[in-house]
Order: structure tokens, then sequence, then C-alpha cells
């Protein structure tokens, strides 16, 4: 089934997106540099970029920038003025990513802040609000990432949180995987709180079985 999934992500990307330069080095350039190849699908980066023009958003934030691959996606969405700011943990990564950003031509809407997501986002205080948020990080760390998504946006900010199915994980209340628990929590977070409408889509293709989690503060 996985060989499926992949044609028909193969399929959809002929179609539908076409021939990236930018985006096909920095995916050489991130696996040369042994970075894990987790990031986003083709498909998938392009509804970042849909999702984002469609909010108008004008100021993007992202926890979990990798070698940047979702981070240019995001980066096109934005108007001329606009500015995108990605987080990252580790200092490698943002090298890699900075070199990506520049030969994307994306560079100049992007600042990258490297350190601990969660001190990073504390330390934000003061700037104008989000109005989109993609979150692609530690699992453990959702609820925490999304209670700041919430403080630092406005009325109609969008988030997007990546990696919510697990494969079907997400219903094993029981799992000792860290992930998985930092996930239902999640769940239970976007369940008990009135300041977002949220919903949850499962996907499948060539990153297998998974889904993300669509909100908007209300």
């Amino acid at each position: 089934m996985g060989e499926r999934w992949q044609a028909v992500d193969d399929y959809i990307a002929g179609k539908l997106l076409g021939a990236d330069d930018a985006l096909a080095t920095t995916l050489a350039n991130n696996n040369a540099q042994g970075l894990p190849p987790i990031d986003v699908s083709a498909a998938q980066g392009k509804m970042l970029f849909l999702l984002a023009q469609m909010a108008g958003a004008k100021r993007i934030l992202e926890v979990g920038t990798l070698g940047g691959y979702s981070t240019i996606w995001l980066a096109r969405a934005l108007p001329r003025d606009g500015e995108l700011v990605t987080l990252e943990l580790e200092a490698h990564h943002a090298r890699v990513a900075r070199a990506n950003l520049e030969n994307a031509g994306v560079s100049a809407r992007v600042d990258i802040r490297v350190g601990p997501a969660a001190d990073t986002l504390a330390a934000m205080t003061g700037d104008a609000a989000f109005d989109f948020v993609f979150i692609d990080a530690d699992k453990q760390g959702n609820v925490r990432y999304v209670e700041e998504a919430i403080r630092l946006g406005r009325s109609g900010t969008t988030i997007i949180v990546d990696n919510v199915v697990r494969e079907g994980g997400v219903l094993d209340a029981d799992s000792d995987d860290e992930r998985i628990a930092g996930t239902r929590a999640l769940f239970d977070m976007l369940n008990a709180d009135p300041r977002l409408d949220a919903t949850a889509i499962q996907t499948v293709g060539a990153k297998g079985w998974d889904g993300f989690v669509l909100a908007r503060v209300r």
C-alpha cells in the first residue's frame, strides 16, 4: 500500500506542482548534511503555502525548521513586506537551513532563531501578532507550543500542527512513546480550550499514515 501512496503523491506533484529546482536542491542538501528525511511532502508543502495565502498571512511563525523545506514554502506565501520567524533546536540544522533559504531567494524574509523552542517562545513579547503558525517539532511540546501560538497570535490566527495521527498510535492511551503521549495531550487541550476551533485530518502519502490539526483562534 505504501508504494501506491507514494505513486499517488508523485502523480499529484507531477500534475499540480511541477519541478522546483530550489526545493529539490534543499532536499538534496539536507540529505548530504545528514539531516533526517522528515520534511513535509511536496503536496503538504503546497498545502501550507495555500493555507497561508488564504489566511492573508503577513507574519508567520514556524516551530521546527529542520533544513528549511517547509520554511521555503511558507516564505513564498508571504507578501514582499512579510516576515517568517522559524525556531530550530539544532545549530547544525539551522546552518543548513540558512544555506537553503539563501539558495531559494527567501532568506531576507526569514528569521531563524536557534535554541529550545519553549525558551525562545517565552522570550517573545511585544512583537506584532502572528497570522499563521506551523508546528512541526518535538511532539512532547505540542501543548506548550499551541499555548504560545495563541498568546502570540490574534483572533483569526491559523494554527497547523503536524504528525498528530502517528500511524494510529494516537489511539493508544497506554503507549510509553512520549510523542504519542504528547499528541494525546494536545487533543485533550484542543477539546477543552474555548479559545480555539479545531479539527484534525488523517493523511496518507509519501510520508506514510499520519495527519495534522487545523485550528483557528476565536
